[in-house]
C-alpha cells in the first residue's frame, strides 16, 4: 500500500454519491484509458467483455486471471485517476481464491473491483455469492486498502428478473461487506426507483446506453454510478468493421474520415 493508492481509494469512495452519479465509460487498454481520462473522467473502469475481446477470448468465462490483471495493470499505469477493475466472479473457483485475486489486484495499484454473482452455469446461490464478497472484503482489509467493492447481481440477465430477488441479493452482499450494488439490465425508471426505495442509502450502479435514462435523469432518480460496460468497445469495433468492409468492397476510404490524428494518438504516450 502507498499513500497515493490509499488516497485514490478514498477518492473513489467519495465519487459515489446518490443523485450525483459517477459516470464510467469503461475501457480496455492504455489508449482508451488515457482518452477517457482526458475527456474528464474522475475515475476509470475496465469492462470484462472489452478486456476479453482484446485478449482474444469470449466474454463470460473465456478470460483468465492473468490476462485480466495484465490489462488492468496497463490501465493503472496509464492514468493518474482511481482505477476499478471488472473481474467477473473474481476469476476464482472458491471464496479463498477470490481473496487471492483481490490481493493481486491491489498489488497493481487498482482501488476498486466489480464482483458478480453469476458464472457459466448461471447465478450462484445467495449464500455462496455473499461468501465471495466477504472474502474480497477481508483480503482488502488485510492489505490495508479501502477497496471500493461493487457487488453485481445478474438477476435481470440470467435469473428470474424479479426486483424482489435483486433486493434480496443486494442486502446479502451489503451485509457481507460490499460498498455498492450493481444491477445491470433494468432501464425502466420505475424499476430503478423500486430498487432504490427498497435499499435506502445504497450506492446503486446501473447500466447506461441506448434505451436507458440519460445521466441527468439517472441523477434525479438517485443513482450513484452509471457504467457503459462494453459500449465503447462495441462502437470502436463497429468502426473497424465499417472501414474494413468498405475498403475490401467498394475500394474506397470514406469510413476513415473523422478518425483521430496519428500525432494525437501518439502523443498520448509521449
Amino acid at each position: 500500500m502507498t499513500t497515493t493508492q490509499q488516497a485514490k481509494a478514498e477518492l473513489l469512495h467519495a465519487l459515489h454519491v446518490p443523485g450525483k452519479p459517477l459516470v464510467l465509460a469503461n475501457v480496455w487498454d492504455a489508449a482508451t484509458a488515457r482518452l477517457v481520462a482526458a475527456a474528464g473522467a474522475p475515475a476509470v473502469a475496465t469492462a470484462s467483455a472489452s478486456v476479453s475481446w482484446t485478449r482474444g477470448v469470449a466474454d463470460g468465462g473465456g478470460l483468465d486471471l492473468a490476462g485480466s490483471l495484465a490489462q488492468t495493470e496497463l490501465v493503472v499505469r496509464s492514468v493518474d485517476v482511481p482505477v476499478t477493475a471488472d473481474l467477473e466472479d473474481g476469476l476464482a473457483e472458491d471464496a479463498p481464491g477470490v481473496g487471492r485475486t483481490v490481493t493481486e489486484l491491489l498489488a497493481l495499484g487498482a482501488v476498486g473491483m466489480n464482483l458478480e454473482d453469476s458464472r457459466a452455469a448461471g447465478l450462484r446461490p445467495v449464500a455462496e455469492a455473499a461468501e465471495r464478497v466477504a472474502a474480497a472484503r477481508a483480503a482488502a482489509d488485510a492489505a490495508g486498502i479501502r477497496l471500493y467493492l461493487n457487488a453485481r447481481t445478474d438477476v435481470f440477465l440470467f435469473g428470474t428478473g424479479a426486483v424482489e430477488d435483486a433486493i434480496e441479493r443486494a442486502r446479502a452482499y451489503l451485509a457481507a461487506g460490499a460498498d455498492g450494488i450493481f444491477v445491470p439490465g433494468p432501464t425502466d425508471p420505475a424499476v430503478i426507483t423500486e430498487l432504490l426505495a427498497a435499499l435506502p442509502g445504497v450506492r446503486l450502479n446501473v447500466g447506461g446506453g441506448a434505451g436507458a435514462p440519460n445521466v441527468a435523469d439517472m441523477a434525479r432518480l438517485g443513482v450513484a454510478r452509471i457504467s457503459l460496460g462494453p459500449g465503447l468497445a462495441r462502437v470502436a469495433y463497429a468502426a473497424v468493421r465499417r472501414a474494413a468492409e468498405e475498403v475490401y468492397g467498394s475500394g474506397s476510404y470514406d469510413s476513415l474520415t473523422g478518425g483521430l490524428e496519428y500525432g494525437e494518438l501518439n502523443a498520448l504516450f509521449d
